[in-house]
């Protein structure tokens, strides 16, 4: 009887009982008003961003990234043709420009050796600490935690970087399995202290220090005070993501939800915050180091006075520009809060570089610097290492769809949806991150040599332009941004530090 009824009665049915619906609910005041075209809006709304990123926007107008450095990192990781032709499409004449000035006579480069393997850090990690590390790579794996990214995610990320040569930062989320893939590590906590916390939640100095004994791939320590995409502000754990390995791993309870606050309970005030920092390093023997966006400089300027006066102090900075973005955020945190990073950076390095400083600590930058035109700029500023997080993300299939905050993400990165994680095969993925990071490493010793020196840490701030805006004059970071940045002894590549 059913089957003699055809389908365009079952269509008419169906559009009737929508249009009932539609004109009787009061809760969207467009499917109201326009009963059943009023779905129309909705569903373009879905996939817009799709619509704008692969057919409106050309190829520089995107952000964070455009489709042009996109196209780059996919290129690189799959080990596929990344130059371009006919010459630059970009406006070379807005401001901030970038112009790297090359010398007239290159650096002899040895031409036996592979330029796309890692090149060593200048500088040795808490040279004066029980176990001094030594980073073998000026690229690094940024915090990014298991929880806000999937255990095939992190496994790929580990594994390429146990390839390369390049350490893996943690994240927040605590170490897992999935960050013991062979990489050095980087472990980070902020104030949620998760995978080091006692049973009220605070720092536990015991689990740190049997943390660090159980696992000998932890190289150095990071205490995260804030994050540029959502700096000074805390976060909540819902209960319903927190499985029983997550539970684990953080040291939580299953099903509850857990509270990071915005503050540390550890520590108050600069003298706690170094004291706090010497007692891990005492009993780890590990080097310590915090992790920071950057807005007032008065407790900058209290931290470097209290190094200068006592000796005693973070082994390593890193500086997170405000436009990082791997934390999901309110808006108006991720767009107003925090300096962007050339700003952040520049602003504390002028702080401890007046009180002699600089040599003690090891400068790192995060925040969108994963390309080689900004992370020579970085270096030329002070920065003795770079940490990229987004972009590795794209390096292993990212696909910058914006919705890691939605548990949805269509490639399988930021999500623990089974489904989605089952699409990313780490044994796969893996190999297209250490492409990535080769390539990246591999054109800025190219840039450097263009330059004629033997190492990005060479590199001064007269070594840039940048362009100044409408008068199309351009001027030196050294004179932008106010300061010389401090010269730093480097051997060459491949060689120890002096």
């Amino acid at each position: 009887m059913l089957s003699s009824i055809p389908w365009w009665a079952y269509l008419i049915l169906f559009l009737i009982i929508l249009l009932i619906r539609d004109i009787t609910q009061k809760r969207h005041t467009i499917t109201h008003n326009f009963p059943i075209v009023g779905h129309l809006r909705y569903i373009l709304e879905s996939f817009g961003p799709e619509l704008r990123q692969y057919i409106v926007a050309n190829n520089r107008e995107e952000l964070p990234f455009n489709r042009r450095q996109r196209s780059w990192m996919y290129a690189s990781s799959k080990k596929e043709n990344h130059y371009q032709g006919f010459g630059t499409d970009q406006d070379i004449h807005e401001s901030g420009y970038i112009f790297i000035k090359p010398a007239l006579m290159p650096f002899r480069a040895d031409l036996s050796l592979d330029w796309g393997k890692a090149c060593p850090s200048a500088k040795i990690i808490g040279p004066h600490r029980e176990k001094p590390f030594h980073p073998k790579s000026i690229v690094n794996i940024s915090a990014m935690s298991y929880g806000s990214l999937s255990a095939s995610a992190i496994s790929a990320l580990n594994m390429g970087a146990a390839n390369f040569g390049c350490y893996h930062n943690t994240g927040e989320g605590g170490l897992s399995a999935y960050h013991k893939k062979g990489a050095d590590v980087c472990f980070h906590f902020g104030t949620g202290y998760f995978g080091v916390r006692d049973e009220h939640g605070g720092f536990s100095l015991d689990k740190m220090i049997e943390t660090v004994k159980n696992n000998p791939c932890i190289k150095m320590i990071e205490v995260k005070l804030s994050q540029g995409a959502k700096p000074g502000k805390g976060g909540v754990l819902p209960g319903s993501k927190i499985t029983a390995e997550l539970a684990e791993i953080r040291g939580v309870k299953v099903g509850e939800s857990v509270l990071s606050p915005a503050y540390h309970s550890a520590f108050s005030t600069i003298p706690e915050m170094v004291d706090f920092i010497e007692t891990i390093a005492k009993h780890t023997g590990l080097p310590v180091g915090i992790k920071s966006a950057v807005g007032k400089l008065e407790m900058w300027e209290e931290l470097a006075d209290f190094m200068k006066s006592t000796g005693y102090g973070p082994d390593f900075i890193t500086i997170d520009g405000g436009e990082g973005g791997t934390g999901a955020a309110p808006p108006s945190f991720a767009d107003h809060m925090a300096l962007p990073w050339v700003y952040a950076f520049s602003s504390v390095y002028k702080v401890f570089q007046l009180r002699s400083l600089t040599d003690r600590i090891t400068f790192i930058g995060s925040g969108k610097l994963g390309l080689p035109d900004s992370a020579i700029m970085a270096m030329a500023m002070g920065a003795d290492m770079i940490n990229v997080a987004r972009e590795a993300m794209i390096s292993i299939g990212c696909i910058q769809a914006q919705s890691c905050h939605t548990n949805r993400c269509p490639t399988g990165i930021a999500t623990n949806n089974k489904w989605l994680e089952s699409g990313l095969d780490p044994s796969l993925k893996y190999v297209r991150f250490s492409n990535y990071v080769s390539n990246l490493t591999r054109e800025i010793m190219e840039i450097t040599h263009a330059c004629g020196y033997a190492h990005p840490s060479q590199f001064n701030m007269d070594d840039i332009d940048i362009s100044m805006g409408d008068n199309n004059h351009t001027a030196s970071l050294r004179v932008a941004y106010g300061y010389q940045k401090d010269e730093v002894k480097v051997m060459p590549y491949g060689a120890e530090p002096l």
